[in-house]
């Protein structure tokens, strides 16, 4: 006769492939659990397939138009460069695919089942993918999230972030619609691949929760870059005329005629047709599934990390908190994720990179702050002739001197912030900075020079 424990046909079963996905379900499978994880798309998930890869590959390919003009303050002179849309299409298809493989790679020489189809929790401990039901001991749903589509009249005329990767044609013309780091990226790189692109946001500004000066800093600098932005500005309904273009009708009567509408107004967790709510699982009001700090949902045999639990939605957080829930659950660890400084960056034109309080959120934090600040035209530009500044800012706590939060607006400022991230979470203090020599000529240098506050 089988035991109950004996009666499960895997110790884990994950449902998303993503980075959280696979990194648990590898994880799990090194402490000799057996392992299955089922995907109904692209093994990789969204970063890899309709996320981060794909975008940062685009933002490299906008930013050459800029690099092959500052060459000429540098002495070099070339023939017209042109560009093409599909030569980059496909080669970002390639470099997907490989990654692609890749990852199957990974998951086989885990000794981890790979099922595609989509995957239905029928009970506590079983889960029915194409007709064939899988009982594990723990299921894991790691099924990320998915942008949000608006409803309302000629909404299907429409594209999503996830179409943008698979366009057919580059327009002449775009509006973005959004005010979150997809939108502004998008923005950024439409513009830099020559497209004519404005930018509507329903707010007084973008980028709600980045620090103000950051935010109104990037607004300037992209409007340099011939970005138009439209603050307080919504769609009422679009229509397609018999060319092929899109007439947009705006909600206070004004209409614009353009090649391309993009959305990019938030993410949703993926949780419907789970049959989550048939088991009791507890969801919040975006549907993302609640969970406790072991990512255990209020069903106990069920757990969840990533993107639908709608926590920190960075793919390296997912990584984080799949290492941490495997390890709990069979490293006989008793681990907690920690949120606090997480670097993060957006891949805007000039990028953001960003770590711990902005200064609206050190003041409701701490009893007294200081806040320096550099803003300054980089040297690549002095011979280039470009327009672009950086900004740089440091938020310090007075009464312990400890740096608190750390942002720039500028070029490398994701590769900058990665290490400034460290020394915030080793608990660096103003003094800490002061005192490390700076590499000069560097922008980076500006965090270890700033010496009074502003």
């Amino acid at each position: 006769m089988q035991t109950k424990e004996t009666a499960f046909d895997y110790d884990l079963f994950v449902i998303g492939a993503g980075s959280g996905g696979v990194r648990a379900s590898r994880m799990a499978a090194s402490f000799g659990k057996k392992v299955a994880i089922a995907e109904d798309r692209h093994l990789g998930g969204t970063c890899v397939n309709v996320g981060c890869v794909p975008k940062k590959l685009f933002v490299y390919a906008a930013h050459f138009h800029e690099e092959f003009e500052a060459a000429h303050g540098y002495g070099w002179s070339g023939g017209q460069s042109q560009f093409n849309w599909a030569t980059l299409r496909a080669n970002k298809d390639q470099e997907i695919q490989r990654l692609n493989a890749i990852y199957n790679d990974l998951l086989e020489n885990s000794a981890v089942q790979v099922i595609y189809g989509n995957a239905k929790l029928v009970s506590p401990h079983k889960v029915v993918v194409n007709n064939q039901h899988y009982r594990a001991k723990h299921i894991l749903i790691a099924t990320g999230s998915a942008p949000f589509v608006p409803h309302f009249q000629g909404t299907n005329h429409i594209v999503t972030s996830t179409d943008m990767f698979y366009l057919k044609d580059l327009p002449h013309d775009a509006i973005v619609v959004g005010g979150g780091y997809i939108a502004v990226e998008f923005a950024g790189i439409l513009a830099g691949l020559g497209v004519k692109v404005t930018q509507l946001y329903r707010g007084a500004m973008f980028l709600r929760g980045f620090d103000d000066e950051v935010r109104h800093f990037l607004a300037k600098e992209m409007e340099k870059k011939g970005i138009g932005i439209k603050f307080h500005a919504e769609i009422l309904a679009i229509e397609k005329t018999k060319t092929g273009r899109f007439m947009v009708t705006f909600k206070d009567g004004t209409v614009s005629e353009t090649g391309l509408v993009l959305y990019a107004t938030g993410r949703l967790p993926k949780t419907k047709n789970l049959g989550l709510e048939s088991l009791g699982v507890a969801l919040d009001r975006h549907g993302a599934i609640k969970v406790n700090h072991a990512f255990q949902s209020s069903v106990p045999s069920i757990y969840a990390l990533g993107d639908v639990i709608n926590r920190v939605t960075l793919t390296p957080v997912a990584i984080r908190e799949a290492m941490i829930l495997t390890q709990n659950l069979y490293g006989n660890t008793h681990q907690q994720m920690d949120y606090d400084n997480i670097p993060t960056a957006v891949f805007s034109t000039p990028s953001i990179g960003t770590v711990g309080h902005s200064e609206e959120s050190a003041r409701k934090t701490y009893d007294k702050i200081q806040v320096f600040r550099s803003e300054f035209r980089p040297m690549k530009f002095t011979l280039s002739g470009g327009a672009e500044k950086a900004f740089i800012k440091l938020i310090v706590d007075a009464a312990t001197d400890k740096v608190v939060g750390a942002h720039m607006v500028g070029a490398d400022a994701a590769e900058i912030i990665q290490g400034i991230g460290i020394a915030l979470k080793a608990g660096a203090k103003k003094a800490d900075f002061d005192a490390t020599i700076g590499i000069h000529p560097t922008s980076a240098e500006e965090f270890v020079t700033m010496r009074q506050p502003s």
